[in-house]
Parts: C-alpha cells; sequence; structure tokens
C-alpha cells in the first residue's frame, strides 16, 4: 500500500486486517496533497456506500422491535409509492405502463429489488433516466456529488411521480432502495435519520465518530476527497474539509451513502455482525438476524442482470454483498461486506475469520476496481492464509 501513496496515486489511507481478533491498522501518508501532516488512526473519512449496511441494520432493528415487518407493504410509512405503475418496458414512454403485482415491501428495499434504481445504460438513454434527472433524483452508484438539493418530502414525493422501471422484487437495482430505506427509516423511528441511526446503531455500539455531518470542532481529522479524471486520470479535490458539503446537514440525509466514520468506528460496526449481532457489550441484533443478513436474497438471473455491480461470486443479502448461495469459497473480496465511490471497502469470510477494510478518499470512477483496490486484497488473503 505504501508505494500506492508514494507514487502519488492519493495522499494517503488507512487498513485494517483481522484474522479473527487478531488485528492490525496501518496509518499511510497525509490527510491531502496539501498537509504534509501524517494520517492519523482517528482519520474521518467520507465511506459512501458503505452507509448502506449500517442503514440496514439500523432497519433490521426496528423489524426485531416489531415497530416494521419484513414482508410488510411500506404503504402506510411512505404513501408516496402506493399504488404503483410500472413501465411496460425499460425503454418505455412514461405512459406507457401497467399495474404492479404487488406493493413495496421492507425487505424489498433492503434486498435493493424495489423495482427503481440504476440502470445499465448511459445516462439519457431511456426515458425514464431522463425524466429521473428532470425531477434532480439521483440513483448512480455512491453518494451523489453535488448533493440531492431535495427536502425528504420532495424526493419521495418526486420519485413517487414516476413509474417504477421494474415490478417490485423482479430486479435487483442498486442504490434507489437504500435511499428510500432512509426516509422509511426516519418515519418508522419517528425522527429524523441521523438520530435513528444514532439510537439504533451508532451509540449502542459507541460509534462516537460515525454521523451525517462532522462538527467543526472535528474538521480538522476529515480527510480531503479527490476525483480522478475518467481520461487523464488526473486528481482534483471534489471535497474540501474548509468547504465540505458534510461540514452542516443535508436538506436530504442520504442513507445510501452519506455517513462519515473512522477505521475504528467501522471495525466495531463490522466485529457486531461477525460476533452474531453483539458489540460493545450491547446485543444489535440477534444471531438469526444476522444470519438473514448475510444470507444471498437473490435468483442466479437477478444476480446475472447486476452486472457490473456485483462481482462473480458475488450476490446480496439485506443491504451488503454475500457471497452467491452455492458459490465455491473463493478469497477476499467475495464475502459479506460491500465498497463505496470515494475509495472505501469492506469485506469479511465467515468462514475464514478474515476482514479487510481500506479506507481512502480517492472517488472510483470506473466499474473496474483501481490496482490499489486489487493489491490490498491481495495482501489480505495472503495475511489470512494459513501458517
Amino acid at each position: 500500500m505504501a508505494a500506492h501513496v508514494a507514487a502519488g496515486e492519493l495522499p494517503g489511507m488507512l487498513t485494517l486486517v483481522a484474522v479473527g481478533d487478531d488485528v492490525h491498522v496501518d496509518t499511510l501518508g497525509t490527510p491531502s496533497f496539501a498537509d504534509d501532516t501524517p494520517l492519523a488512526r482517528d482519520a474521518i473519512f467520507r465511506i459512501a456506500s458503505l452507509t448502506k449496511p449500517v442503514s440496514a441494520v439500523a432497519t433490521l432493528t426496528l423489524v426485531e422491535a416489531g415497530v416494521i415487518g419484513l414482508d410488510e407493504p411500506i404503504d402506510d410509512l411512505v404513501p408516496e409509492l402506493a399504488d404503483r405503475r410500472v413501465l411496460r418496458s425499460i425503454d418505455a414512454e412514461l405512459d406507457d405502463t401497467v399495474p404492479a403485482h404487488r406493493p413495496i415491501t421492507v425487505e424489498d428495499l433492503l434486498s435493493s429489488r424495489c423495482g427503481f434504481g440504476s440502470v445499465m445504460a448511459p445516462p439519457g438513454s431511456f426515458p425514464i433516466q431522463r425524466a429521473e434527472s428532470e425531477h434532480g433524483l439521483q440513483s448512480i452508484g455512491g453518494p451523489p456529488w453535488p448533493p440531492v438539493t431535495h427536502d425528504v418530502d420532495s424526493w419521495i414525493g418526486a420519485l413517487g411521480s414516476l413509474p417504477l422501471m421494474y415490478q417490485p422484487g423482479e430486479r435487483w437495482l442498486y442504490n434507489t432502495s437504500a435511499q428510500v430505506l432512509g426516509v422509511l427509516l426516519a418515519r418508522a423511528g419517528d425522527g429524523d435519520l441521523e438520530s435513528v441511526l444514532r439510537e439504533r446503531v451508532l451509540e449502542p455500539l459507541g460509534m462516537v465518530d460515525t454521523s451525517l455531518t462532522v462538527p467543526a470542532a472535528q474538521l480538522h481529522r476529515f480527510a480531503t476527497a479527490y476525483a480522478p479524471d475518467p481520461e487523464t486520470g488526473e486528481l482534483s479535490v471534489l471535497d474540501d474539509p474548509a468547504d465540505s458539503w458534510w461540514a452542516s446537514p443535508r436538506s436530504f440525509p442520504d442513507a445510501s451513502g452519506w455517513l462519515v466514520s473512522t477505521i475504528d468506528d467501522y471495525w466495531t460496526f463490522v466485529s457486531m455482525l461477525l460476533a452474531g449481532g453483539t458489540g460493545n457489550g450491547e446485543r444489535i441484533l440477534a444471531p438469526g438476524t444476522v444470519e438473514l443478513v448475510t444470507t444471498d436474497r437473490l435468483t442466479p438471473a437477478q444476480r446475472d442482470e447486476a452486472g457490473v455491480f456485483l462481482q462473480e461470486g458475488e450476490s446480496w443479502g439485506l443491504g451488503l454483498a454475500v457471497p452467491a448461495r452455492g458459490s465455491a469459497d473463493q478469497p477476499l473480496p467475495c464475502g459479506i461486506g460491500w465498497d463505496g465511490g470515494i475509495g472505501t471497502t469492506w469485506r469479511s469470510n465467515l468462514r475464514t475469520g478474515v476482514t479487510g477494510i481500506q479506507l481512502t478518499q480517492r472517488a472510483v470512477t470506473s466499474p473496474e476496481p483501481p490496482p490499489l483496490r486489487a493489491d490490498f486484497w491481495a495482501g489480505v488473503n495472503a495475511a489470512g492464509a494459513p501458517r
């Protein structure tokens, strides 16, 4: 990893490799190219879509509490998405629809099968994509930049004005389900998304640096985010702590990818799942619920239709990637976990007990993982190999 930092591919990173209870953390480089201060272990990162597993766990705590049901339609809490119409085909005009066969359920949101999301076509290829853009909706993977300008009610209202792309439960489609899940969470928890996540997951686990915003007093710990030019690879600043989108609450708190966190906070969250739902001396989920989270929910056809979002041997559980049912055991990154669009990744192999977490702030702009990600997993697998 140090070679990638030395080559100027990114200013710095934090990595964690764990084999059971043996945990090793490395801090490399600096928080930005403009700051030669060594990167600290408590540096704060935009974890992007690593937010999704946290949102899913918060939802399942409400399921266990009996507030919502996994198979329950979301109509009462999200009436904007009741009585759906569905496009006759993905390239159909918006008025060429059929009735939805059934309502959207909580499980549909957790399994990314609500019927709306990213499609494998260039932006604007289909009428529904153009309408999505006109309404200020964003379903592309990772946190949207710039942030969504809607507030919660206007965002879900705009989504509700459009037909679904596919029938509920029919296809795995990225991102929108998790955004809708945030609306559901806030309404089911009778608060805003931040307070629900804090009450259900973050505070019980002691994840004090995980939030949807960075307090002014902690901005000095916030790493600068960069994005490479798709053509030249040249890096430019995506988000500067001095003028950050995360410095104040957003009008639309996005459950799909807006959390910030630290390496130790996120390891605490991962450890809870690996321990069967217990962390920091608190029971967050029952072991049976953790098993539901980490079990493949997709059909083989749905996995194939997911395209570049899911790698070979990978499928989706409830809010995170899991090994595909019936697939042969493979080295990481085939495991439970997920990736974030600003350069974060986590996977755990439940059989071997090996975990890797990498936090960078170099955005990923291609479906192909960058070399530093491939090298990271090679190193994790070597470290976790039986001696």
